[in-house]
């Protein structure tokens, strides 16, 4: 019967229960997850965690370069600030950014490593502009 079930040569399929009270609370919230309510207040949720993604993946803002408070606060301002450049940059050529994880002023992957506004830094596994080199 293994044939009918599975294509693996050395193990079959495995079914896995959870206790009732954790089932019984995953089939609640996957009830409320087809409320059009729900799907409206995680879209939002969705479109903000884009945002943190951007600013995580262009700008290395999980991690602080420097010590106290204010220092943290003009780094995530300067970061900010260079999301919405690249954002209006995005805008105002009419192009939608290539992904959340290049900077969208560039239509650039990794692979090309050199190009005219920026290169790819393996070591620190982010985009350095010219005005930064």
């Amino acid at each position: 019967m293994r044939d009918q079930c599975t294509r693996s040569k050395t193990g079959g399929r495995t079914l896995s229960l959870q206790p009732r009270e954790l089932q019984e609370v995953l089939d609640h919230a996957r009830l409320q997850q087809s409320d059009e309510q729900w799907r409206a207040k995680y879209g939002k949720r969705a479109g903000i965690e884009g945002t943190i993604h951007q600013a995580v993946a262009v700008t290395g803002i999980r991690r602080a370069r420097y010590l106290g408070l204010q220092k943290t606060h003009l780094e995530h301002v300067f970061s900010a600030v260079a999301l919405n450049l690249i954002r209006l940059d995005a805008w105002w050529n009419g192009t939608a950014p290539a992904s959340a994880t290049w900077p969208a002023s560039t239509s650039h992957s990794p692979r090309d490593r050199d190009s005219p506004r920026g290169r790819y830094s393996e070591r620190e596994s982010t985009w350095v502009f010219a005005a930064t080199r």
